[in-house]
């Protein structure tokens, strides 16, 4: 497993993270420790989770997936070999501590819980999961400013951070779902006011979705603020699976319909065509969209999840795939004729 350094950190992580969001909600807490098992094994050493995992969202199952990863940790006794990264919850869930805000209260005493269900010390990487402002995430086009009378300035939060850092609670800082903006305004505060500086960007990326191209992954180039990439195969989209209105048992968009980013009719098409390169070329859809994902030079990981352990194999595996530039020439004619049908 190749490595890749995280920002100016000194950490080095594999470029496959293991995504945990369906531990506890769709994978019990066995089949969580199988699967990370399994993952290190195969030489991944960096574990994302968030504060408000699993998905989807609910009062009744938050925290779980980082107790399941805690739980995990305890039993190898062996906590320095690997590299945790988990997120505070960006602002309007009401059923996390009465409605979330980044504000330096909550913060507090996220982290603190958080440092608690995982059973440890310290956090490797601690993420915004969104930005506090009202800005373009989760698929929103077309910004609309807001004047946010109680909005908290980004500096409040880096500041912090910055506590958290100075008393060894957290080893650096990233943000997650954020746009140029927000990132170089980050970027810009910490060199100016000696306030920890932005290690990565966890922003969604795949064959459906490549919006990270225009202005981030600049950004992630020059400012060396690699992308963690989520959701590479566009919820399972891009393995085939979903195609033809096909809803297998158990699969996360059978399951929860809330999901729809990538089911339109114009995503489909384009799935379609990206599964039929993957075919012609005697490859596997799944695999072939995420060494897409982990090729590209702005990427420090690619963030797999699996809820089954074949899926998991397949994901793994594909990490050792290097795609021949006829495969890479195809899915750029592809996204030509359907750029990011699902942003």
């Amino acid at each position: 497993m190749q490595t890749r350094p995280l920002g100016n950190t000194g950490i080095d992580v594999s470029r496959l993270c293991l995504g945990t969001m369906t531990f506890g909600e769709q994978n019990s807490e066995k089949e969580a420790h199988e699967q990370l098992d399994r993952a290190v094994a195969y030489g991944i050493n960096f574990i994302d989770t968030a504060e408000m995992y699993p998905v989807p969202p609910r009062a009744e199952t938050q925290g779980r997936t980082e107790a399941y990863l805690g739980s995990w940790l305890k039993r190898r006794d062996s906590r320095d070999d690997v590299i945790i990264a988990t997120k505070v919850t960006g602002p309007g869930l009401e059923h996390i501590r009465g409605g979330t805000r980044l504000s330096r209260e909550q913060i507090h005493q996220a982290v603190d819980d958080s440092l608690r269900r995982l059973q440890t010390d310290y956090i490797d990487l601690y993420q915004l999961h969104w930005p506090q402002r009202t800005t373009n995430y989760f698929g929103r086009l077309g910004f609309e400013f807001d004047d946010e009378e109680d909005a908290i300035d980004l500096e409040e939060t880096l500041q912090v951070l910055k506590r958290l850092v100075e008393a060894g609670k957290v080893r650096a800082i990233g943000l997650s779902n954020e746009t140029p903006w927000g990132v170089m305004k980050a970027l810009q505060l910490a060199e100016r006011l000696d306030l920890p500086r932005v290690a990565s960007v966890q922003n969604p990326y795949n064959l459906l979705n490549r919006t990270f191209e225009v202005g981030l992954a600049e950004i992630a180039h020059r400012e060396n603020v690699g992308l963690l990439a989520y959701s590479p195969l566009a919820f399972g989209v891009l393995s085939g699976k979903y195609l033809g209105g096909a809803r297998p048992e158990k699969a996360r968009l059978t399951l929860f319909e809330r999901f729809k980013r990538y089911t339109s009719p114009l995503a489909e098409q384009a799935a379609q065509a990206y599964v039929d390169i993957a075919r012609d070329h005697d490859l596997d859809p799944a695999q072939m969209a995420l060494a897409f994902v982990t090729s590209r030079p702005f990427l420090t990981s690619n963030i797999i999840g699996a809820t089954t352990m074949e899926q998991l194999e397949d994901n793994l595996s594909s990490e050792s795939l290097k795609l021949d530039q006829s495969v890479l020439d195809a899915i750029e004619d592809v996204h030509r004729r359907w750029p990011n049908p699902s942003p």
